[in-house]
């Protein structure tokens, strides 16, 4: 059976904190909704009403055009070991980027990853718990370089020029907020 909460309570805190990978979804107002997984050390929860995650370089950036457009994001975690659970954050969020001033505020959270393209700053409306009695087991192996490798072969030029290229609008045309500095 569901349940939710107004704030992230600690034993929630505990399990979002030991998961490996989680999922962020946001959709704009007409288009396509966007749902991607995420790993690496890129969440932190900064109390139980506002958490905060580290979005690097890669193919879209569909979550920064959503929430320019409407604020709106859900993000999930699984449980792949150990008891079933899924949890659900609901909440809006703002983006920062490195030319923002909050940037210096935030970046301490997380390891400092090539290619660090903003840090989505979301206000946690309402949490939900849910049974995950489906959910398969799996097995954590390690994390996946590939996608830092790239960004580090890219270079800081090299990035930004993949920025301007692939990642100033969504999928559906909607703008972002990157821009080549």
């Amino acid at each position: 059976m569901a349940r939710f909460y107004k704030k992230i309570p600690t034993r929630i805190q505990q399990f979002i904190k030991a998961q490996k990978m989680f999922f962020v979804a946001t959709a704009p107002a007409e288009g396509r909704v966007n749902l991607s997984p995420k790993g690496m050390d890129s969440f932190h929860i900064i109390d139980e009403h506002q958490v905060a995650w580290l979005s690097v370089t890669g193919s879209g950036n569909e979550t920064s055009a959503h929430l320019l457009e409407n604020g709106r994001i859900t993000l999930m975690f699984c449980a792949f070991e150990g008891a079933p659970n899924i949890v659900r954050l609901y909440g809006t969020g703002k983006e920062i980027l490195p030319s923002d001033a909050a940037w210096e505020q935030y970046k301490p959270l997380f390891p400092d990853y090539p290619g660090m393209r903003q840090i989505f700053l979301i206000s946690v409306a309402s949490v939900q718990t849910s049974c995950g009695s489906s959910i398969p087991f799996y097995d954590y192996k390690g994390e996946r370089n590939r996608l830092n490798e790239w960004a580090k072969e890219k270079g800081e030029e090299g990035i930004r020029e993949y920025w301007e290229e692939k990642n100033r609008e969504s999928i559906d045309g909607l703008p972002t907020k990157l821009y080549k500095s």
